[in-house]
């Protein structure tokens, strides 16, 4: 019997967006610091663009002299630099981008190609960036937890930019400086039960819960069905192109069906059999809406703002769920000034998945 030939897992996908373009110096300053906080004094921005104003130790590009071959490169880490800065801000408030203004002179955009590739150690900085909140401000094991994701090769995805990835393919183990942009994973909590990260993980969740009704709904999923369920963790900056979401869940679940029939032993393939999938993320929920039910508010009316659009989905579908608060909120845009940012965890039945699909399809479809 000839076994089935799995897909290479790499895939173009162009961006329909514009993208700023900048270094690969420049990338690596984004992955490698946290977002930096904005001036609140700061001008007001011109409808459907983002209005920045030069760090003072840059100099605007008019000023930054015309140099020889030998100096480009220096030239371009010193705009790489600021570059990094403007994008760790677009990423930092989901803003919808058309143009962006120095002074008046708009910079120039260029379109970008995204791959989907197997995790690896070099986008271990990365991920961790990705994955810095996903705690909350918990003191925990994250490094241990991105080794797992990373060493996990059969099923999850990072996202990069292609033609990068495709010039360091000859280094797979090494340190790669442009990071993801998107990361999905499909962790056991079962089979990684024994690692610090996870003992840590599930203390977590049990602490946050609510009330004591949902944490006795909740504890089977972490203790005797713990083998059934997988941990899906998707994570992405803001301002990742919408069409990069479904068919990077469909990666994810086309891996997990096939991991079943492709993985070496049977233990290893029952490991991606699951029944449910446990999922941590976060929300916008309006601060009084009990006291806005019969208003209508002028800034928005929904009770709930999806940072990811597929989590409404999710919770529609999932059969246990609820928000809980966060002590470390991330700035937010002055358009949700009334809302605040909470956790959400949720269990999904595997089952659910084909619908969940065709769901996501049909919303980015119509978006």
């Amino acid at each position: 019997m000839g076994h089935r030939q799995r897909p290479e897992k790499r895939r173009r996908l162009s961006r329909p967006r514009p993208f700023l373009g900048f270094s690969s110096f420049a990338r690596s300053l984004l992955f490698s610091h946290s977002a930096p906080s904005p001036d609140p004094s700061a001008s007001s921005k011109p409808e459907g663009a983002l209005l920045l104003l030069f760090p003072p130790r840059l100099k605007p590009p008019s000023e930054i002299e015309r140099v020889e071959s030998e100096q480009e490169d220096d030239e371009e880490a010193e705009v790489g630099r600021f570059l990094a800065h403007v994008f760790s801000l677009i990423c930092w408030f989901d803003c919808e981008v058309k143009d962006v203004i120095f002074f008046g002179a708009k910079l120039d955009m260029m379109q970008a190609d995204f791959g989907f590739f197997d995790p690896k150690p070099g986008d271990f900085n990365g991920a961790k960036l990705l994955l810095r909140n996903y705690l909350d401000d918990k003191q925990w094991d994250l490094s241990g937890f991105v080794d797992l994701i990373l060493e996990q090769t059969t099923v999850g995805t990072v996202v990069k930019l292609d033609e990068h990835d495709e010039a360091r393919d000859g280094n797979g183990d090494g340190d790669d400086d442009a990071g993801p942009f998107a990361l999905i994973s499909a962790l056991n909590l079962g089979r990684y039960e024994g690692h610090k990260c996870m003992k840590e993980f599930k203390e977590y969740l049990l602490q946050v819960c609510p009330d004591e009704g949902l944490r006795k709904r909740l504890k089977p999923f972490l203790e005797e069905k713990v083998s059934d369920v997988g941990l899906l963790v998707s994570q992405r900056f803001v301002n990742c192109p919408y069409q990069l979401v479904p068919p990077l869940y469909g990666a994810l679940f086309d891996e997990v069906s096939w991991a079943t029939e492709d993985e070496p032993t049977k233990e290893l393939q029952d490991f991606f059999r699951f029944k449910y999938y446990l999922l941590v993320t976060r929300i916008f929920e309006d601060k009084n809406a009990n006291q806005r039910k019969a208003k209508v508010n002028c800034d928005s009316s929904d009770p709930i703002i999806y940072i990811k659009p597929e989590d409404e989905i999710f919770q529609e579908l999932s059969l246990l769920s609820f928000t809980f608060r966060l002590h470390a909120e991330q700035l937010a845009p002055r358009e949700l000034k009334n809302y605040r940012e909470k956790g959400l965890v949720m269990v999904v039945i595997a089952d659910e998945v084909p619908k969940f699909r065709e769901k996501l399809k049909s919303l980015f479809t119509e978006s």
